[in-house]
């Protein structure tokens, strides 16, 4: 599988991994703003903006896809930054191919199981009115009574493209539905697996996806890690705030 990229700047590469349901053209200001002094490659991972589709979407096939992304388009390691899904997606790849991962930014996601699932919004999406939806609009305002929340509107809506009556969704809802508890969860690896290269893990003060009882569990993976906490921010803290984000992450990785 051949991911799609969204490449800017020089220097040391950097790759970007998205959440679920986003894709690299939600990084467009970030992406740039690090390309400054790094390589920065946006990928979208499978099923989702415009890679290939396919029936399996657990994190060791996402990791193996972008260990082969790196293998062919960098040559050797690289930083890797994932986001929520992007962000375990990156955690899996450091843990079986750390070899390819010079550094490692986990941005609010933890290495373990959750019950934040997004079926309802993929069940939404589904359900909108494509085919006689004349405008963008329409689509939106099908799924209001279920995501009542106007910027989870606006994010999910970022993944349909195309006109009036001729409207598609880019991610592939039917396989990301059919393996949420695979998305959801966290690979098991054995006593003694870890990845001991440097590692961010940051978080927004106001988001509940990681807890302080996750610590032990992630210096138990990745002993070289350091927490960082961005206050103010929810769940897309890249997106609540940006400048902080950037800072934190930009002092690592120099």
């Amino acid at each position: 599988m051949e991911l799609h990229v969204i490449e800017t700047g020089t220097g040391k590469p950097l790759i970007i991994l998205h959440g679920l349901l986003g894709s690299s053209r939600n990084w467009g200001g970030i992406a740039a703003r690090f390309g400054i002094d790094h390589r920065v490659m946006a990928l979208d991972l499978p099923n989702h903006g415009a890679s290939s589709w396919s029936e399996t979407m657990d994190y060791p096939f996402m990791a193996r896809e972008v260990a082969a992304f790196i293998e062919r388009h960098v040559g050797g390691p690289a930083a890797v930054l994932g986001h929520s899904m992007g962000g375990k997606a990156a955690m899996t790849l450091a843990l079986t191919r750390p070899e390819l991962v010079e550094k490692l930014v986990v941005v609010d996601i933890a290495p373990v199981s959750y019950t934040h699932t997004f079926a309802p919004y993929i069940k939404a999406m589904r359900a909108a009115p494509l085919a006689t939806a004349q405008r963008r609009g329409d689509v939106e305002e099908a799924m209001a009574a279920t995501i009542p929340d106007p910027r989870v509107r606006a994010f999910l809506m970022q993944n349909l493209e195309g006109g009036a009556g001729g409207y598609r969704w880019r991610a592939n809802l039917a396989t990301l539905g059919a393996a949420m508890d695979d998305i959801l969860a966290f690979p098991h690896f054995p006593d003694g697996v870890h990845y001991d290269g440097p590692a961010l893990f940051l978080h927004g003060s106001e988001s509940d996806y990681v807890l302080p009882a996750h610590e032990d569990l992630v210096m138990a993976l990745f002993p070289g890690a350091r927490f960082h906490s961005v206050d103010g921010a929810g769940h897309w803290v890249h997106a609540d705030r940006p400048i902080e984000f950037m800072s934190a992450v930009e002092l690592f990785l120099a």
